[in-house]
């Protein structure tokens, strides 16, 4: 490498000379030459300036430039190295990127290889601060009708930060001189690189707990919490930069378990603050809102109490003197049935009464009536009563007998109306008498025996004693 570089110090006259001696280079080889030179004497360096023309290619890489007021460098992220970065690389970003300087030999250029990145000043990270917050606004995260009511008298009480800090101390002793609750810690770092991941996934777990709760070192039942702690101490605003990351945010936003935000001083406002469901001025502050005095409760209890008591009394009294109003205004119950049973009385007379007289008037105007009408009836009815007897007799067994028919039966008394239903014995009745017949065949001959006729009875006269007189 000597010969290359030491040539501008020779003498005058011995260069020509060497010319000829000297080694001639590719133009791989000389940028292979530059490149050692390069990475050699910058492997390890810090360099601040502004971002500006972020591109990520197809291949996850992402490449950039650095500039200040005089001059721009090119630069790159290697997509194994992204992972690895404290903060998210954005346009206008100031930041300060720690790599290592080489060159890139399809374009004879010089770039920067990032290995790391950080926020150069506070000013740079209000300005992040600034977009973040708009960009988390913008997609309604902020927004109040997202936040979720703090429960008056959680049973559980999850809480994420540091187990080794001072403030889960001073939360578990504020919360135990209000009001003692069940606490779950879930720690995890509060700063450093990092720790954004391990406080979103402490509030995700908190939120995977089973409903029903779960079982603890100690063997108790232990339900999942009501809500959410997330605090950390006091700090600069890059030791507080972990809740203002994209990961916590939303981590937050997603938690179906209410969020109380207890980060920093109460001057430090974080985006945790704002995305949180209720935001305290300090750690101590958070356990105050989680929980009420026990004391106090108490007091409210036997005043509600107090109160419920005097209400109903007064509701009762109330209602009392409103029944008593009532009867005083009603009739005298004995005096009404008394005069219901008086206009009884009266309405039973008065029916007697009227009764009595309408017997009367009828049987007045029965008496009334004259005696020959009386007979005109009868002797009517007693003539047509004469014509329906003289009909009945006319088509009597007895006188259709004496017009010379003779009725046929059977000896079971049934007639017999056809000379094919004749019978061997059979008996026949004529108007003085019955005959006893035998169908001789052989013969050709009936013997009879005749039966004396029966007494004959005097139908009218029966008829007139069943009739009885009409009146």
């Amino acid at each position: 490498m000597t010969d290359l570089f030491d040539i501008e110090n020779m003498p005058a006259q011995s260069v020509a000379t060497q010319k000829k001696e000297q080694k001639e280079y590719s133009v791989s080889e000389l940028s292979v030459a530059i490149k050692r030179v390069v990475e050699g004497n910058f492997s390890k360096i810090r360099v601040k300036g502004e971002i500006i023309g972020i591109t990520r290619a197809n291949s996850g890489h992402i490449y950039l430039s650095l500039k200040d007021e005089n001059a721009v460098i090119s630069a790159i992220i290697w997509k194994y190295s992204l992972p690895k970065l404290n903060i998210k690389p954005e346009d206008g970003m100031e930041v300060i990127a720690t790599g290592k300087v080489t060159t890139y030999q399809g374009r004879s250029t010089y770039q920067l290889i990032i290995e790391d990145l950080e926020i150069a000043g506070v000013g740079a990270l209000l300005k992040l601060l600034e977009e973040r917050k708009k960009q988390f606004a913008k997609e309604g995260l902020f927004d109040e009708d997202r936040k979720q009511k703090i429960p008056y008298l959680p049973e559980t009480i999850g809480v994420v930060t540091s187990p080794s800090g001072a403030v889960i101390r001073d939360i578990w002793h504020r919360i135990c001189d209000r009001f003692p609750r069940k606490i779950v810690l879930w720690p995890a770092p509060v700063q450093g690189e990092g720790a954004e991941v391990k406080i979103a996934e402490a509030i995700k777990g908190l939120n995977n707990l089973p409903e029903e709760g779960f079982i603890n070192s100690d063997g108790e039942k232990v339900k999942r919490p009501d809500v959410i702690i997330v605090a950390r101490g006091g700090g600069s605003l890059e030791d507080l930069w972990a809740f203002n990351e994209e990961a916590v945010v939303r981590a937050v936003s997603e938690s179906q378990i209410p969020v109380i935000s207890a980060v920093g001083h109460e001057t430090d406002t974080m985006l945790i603050d704002y995305v949180s469901d209720l935001r305290a001025p300090t750690p101590t502050g958070a356990a105050e809102l989680a929980v009420p005095v026990r004391e106090e409760v108490l007091a409210w209890v036997k005043e509600c109490d107090l109160r419920l008591s005097n209400n109903l009394y007064r509701f009762l009294e109330e209602k009392k003197n409103y029944i008593n109003g009532l009867r005083r205004g009603l009739p005298n119950l004995t005096q009404i049935l008394a005069d219901f049973d008086q206009k009884l009385d009266d309405r039973l007379i008065r029916f007697n009464s009227s009764f009595n007289n309408y017997l009367s008037q009828l049987e007045y105007k029965m008496t009334d009536i004259k005696p020959y009408l009386v007979n005109q009836v009868y002797e009517r009815n007693n003539d047509r009563f004469k014509n329906l007897v003289d009909r009945l007799e006319a088509s009597s067994i007895d006188n259709t007998l004496k017009r010379g028919f003779v009725w046929v039966r059977d000896n079971d008394g049934n007639a017999i109306m056809s000379s094919k239903d004749i019978k061997p014995k059979f008996e026949m009745s004529f108007y003085d008498g019955n005959v006893k017949a035998e169908l001789q065949t052989d013969m050709n001959s009936v013997q009879t025996a005749q039966k004396p006729a029966p007494k004959k009875r005097n139908k009218r006269k029966e008829i007139d004693d069943k009739q009885g007189s009409l009146f």
